[in-house]
């Protein structure tokens, strides 16, 4: 999503950490490991061994091959695998664009993983959630992730919801979540 690159290009610096919680083709995977540079590391997280190719093959073809660690696990298991902080977490909710509907993300999970992902942001760090309602159980992980991003201290906490007025509600929409700055 355009406007979730934007929040990361302003936030994530060369040789930050930082984590594709849902890596599917690699686009966001490939744009982080840009961002953080030879000295950085991006966790590309997805539970699809197809995912996780595309993604390798997109890196490869891009020269970041060395940039990243592929994690063949859900993105509920993030601060079992990440265990410093980062600067950046991107998610986009929903599933694999050009595969089935039929493996999706959930509530649950996502939830427990966006818990991670603030636990692990730096100060001035950035989580980008891109919410897609237009599948099976999209509306209620919406739902859940709202709930969760407004329940954040906002002593510790800044939080956007981000829309396109002229679409429809059933049109992807972008969650920004930024740790207070120190």
């Amino acid at each position: 999503m355009p406007l979730a690159h934007f929040f990361l290009r302003e936030r994530v610096r060369p040789g930050d950490r930082v984590v594709d919680a849902t890596c599917g083709n690699g686009h966001d995977t490939a744009f982080l490991a840009e961002l953080v540079g030879a000295a950085g590391t991006v966790w590309a997280f997805d539970i699809q061994e197809s995912a996780l190719a595309a993604t390798k093959a997109r890196l490869a073809a891009a020269g970041y091959a060395g940039r990243a660690e592929f994690v063949l696990a859900g993105h509920e298991r993030l601060a079992e695998i990440v265990t410093g902080p980062v600067g950046g977490v991107v998610f986009n909710l929903g599933f694999l664009p050009g595969a089935g509907k039929e493996t999706v993300t959930s509530p649950a999970t996502t939830r427990a993983a966006l818990e991670q992902a603030a636990a692990l942001l730096l100060p001035g760090g950035v989580v980008t959630v891109a919410v897609y309602t237009g599948h099976a159980g999209g509306l209620e992980e919406g739902r859940g992730v709202e709930e969760w991003a407004a329940g954040l201290s906002p002593a510790a906490f800044n939080v956007w919801r981000c829309r396109q007025m002229n679409r429809s509600d059933a049109a992807p929409y972008l969650v920004v979540v930024e740790r207070v700055p120190a």
